[in-house]
């Protein structure tokens, strides 16, 4: 049965793809973001300009005509003002779901991360069942995790609420983790952090989607699965330097060989940490902080058998069609120029 569907954030990297799935699906859609899309306004989908951050905005939507709403935008990062962070992340999030119980919007797909769970030690395996940390070291997944336990908190049987953690989103158009990859390996400023051989979850945008997708569905078969959260990846994780060596190769870039130890590129973190925020840089961010340290040197893979079990997810592409797909784009920019 087709349904009305907003997504906030339709218009970045995983918000377009959850929007095209769907329309593939037959649904009806509405963007709501800050900004305008040239990608939304070429599928034919309404875009509402709303700023989530400003209750005033939020109280003149109407979202009764929505069957179920997907919060994909978010601000995302290891640098920044904490206050930025916590507005659009926290409250953004708290004033939309505030919203949709006054609307009585039935279902709501909320986007996390499994930065909620990062702390100091390696994650292998891991689950749902895994506590939030004592200690975060960006604000970013603090915000998450605050935004994560509060559209739990509001789950009910009205409300059917699902999060979903997909780890390391890649894939064709992606205008984040790879064309930071390129500018830092061509500059020769990624070097391998600890002894390279530390394992993590990864997941193209398509799988990222369709496992949001899926959420929604499931909700309507079961809507026991309510204030439940999901752990989403490809079909195994992967060592992180060779993943990344590959991403270099399609585009012919040279591969990452040069090494750090952990404890230099952690101590260097934290150093550059103090420098920018007593001299109070904002932008860029550090060449180095304890969070990138850990990302980069740790293990962090998850079990995805809940989210194959509660939600029948399984990925639609796997790594190597994923990666074959990015030569193929790589090829046709290259063929235009």
């Amino acid at each position: 049965m087709a349904n009305n569907i907003l997504v906030t954030g339709g218009g970045g990297f995983l918000g377009l793809e959850i929007v095209k799935q769907l329309l593939d699906k037959g649904h009806k859609v509405t963007s709501l973001s800050r900004n305008h899309y040239e990608s939304l306004e070429v599928l034919g989908v309404k875009t509402l300009k709303v700023d989530l951050t400003n209750t005033e905005e939020i109280s003149k939507l109407d979202l009764k005509q929505f069957d179920c709403v997907f919060h994909v935008a978010a601000l995302a990062g290891v640098w920044g003002s904490y206050d930025s962070f916590y507005n659009i992340n926290y409250m953004g999030t708290k004033n939309l779901v505030d919203k949709c119980l006054e609307d009585q919007v039935s279902k709501f797909i909320y986007t996390s991360t499994p930065s909620v769970v990062f702390g100091d030690d390696d994650i292998l395996n891991g689950d749902e069942s895994l506590e939030f940390p004592s200690k975060y070291y960006t604000h970013y997944a603090k915000t998450k995790s605050m935004a994560e336990s509060y559209v739990k908190a509001k789950s009910s049987n009205s409300f059917l609420t699902i999060s979903i953690r997909p780890h390391l989103i890649w894939g064709e158009g992606d205008p984040h983790l790879i064309p930071r990859l390129k500018e830092k390996a061509r500059s020769g400023r990624l070097k391998i952090v600890g002894d390279g051989d530390n394992m993590v979850d990864i997941i193209h945008v398509s799988n990222a989607a369709h496992s949001h997708i899926l959420a929604m569905e499931s909700l309507s078969d079961r809507p026991e699965l309510s204030g439940n959260s999901y752990f989403v990846g490809q079909e195994r994780p992967v060592n992180m330097w060779h993943f990344l060596n590959q991403i270099l190769e399609v585009y012919k870039i040279e591969k990452i060989e040069d090494r750090v130890s952990f404890s230099i590129a952690f101590y260097l973190g934290f150093v550059f940490e103090v420098i920018y925020k007593i001299i109070g840089i904002k932008s860029p961010e550090p060449p180095m902080t304890r969070f990138i340290a850990l990302q980069l040197a740790k293990s962090h893979y998850f079990s995805h058998a809940k989210a194959k079990c509660d939600l029948g997810y399984s990925p639609i592409l796997t790594i190597e069609e994923g990666l074959l797909k990015l030569k193929e784009e790589y090829l046709k920019i290259e063929t235009i120029k």
